[in-house]
């Protein structure tokens, strides 16, 4: 593949791999405000607002570091796709229901509200995970290592 396009796609790959880790730890430092910018979009049942906040902040800092390290980077780039995917759909749907809450993209310091520029933000996101997941690993990555040892 063309070294121009690995060298994009490690600038893709650590981009998309840094938003993640530090999303992911934005929320993981209160789980306590995250599951209640979950339950304020009103898509489930209140119940699953802490365990889902507890175990999302995980997924991310795992994702976000699996793809700065290129490893397993097309199944981790798939994952922050879908992920991003959901993320897009829910903010979407609050927006359409005229709710204006706080996405909780970063944690509970932000102060980012729903709105169509989100949606279009994190659609950019979805976007750049699959050019990622189709093109990986990228220069620079424990993937291609692997791959010129076999």
């Amino acid at each position: 593949m063309n070294p121009a396009v690995q060298w994009l796609v490690l600038i893709m790959r650590l981009l998309l791999g840094g938003i993640f880790l530090v999303a992911g730890i934005l929320k993981i430092t209160n789980v306590t405000a995250f599951a209640s910018e979950i339950a304020g979009f009103k898509i489930l049942p209140t119940a699953l607002a802490a365990p889902l906040a507890g175990i999302l902040p995980l997924v991310e800092i795992v994702v976000g570091a699996l793809l700065i390290v290129g490893f397993a980077t097309r199944i981790m780039a798939w994952i922050a796709a879908g992920q991003m995917t959901i993320f897009t759909l829910a903010i979407a749907s609050a927006v359409i229901r005229g709710l204006t809450v706080s996405c909780g993209c970063f944690g509970a310091n932000d102060t980012t509200k729903t709105s169509w520029p989100e949606v279009a933000r994190d659609t950019l996101f979805v976007i750049l995970a699959i050019v990622v997941a189709a093109r990986a690993p990228g220069m620079i990555s424990v993937d291609r290592r692997i791959e010129e040892t076999q």
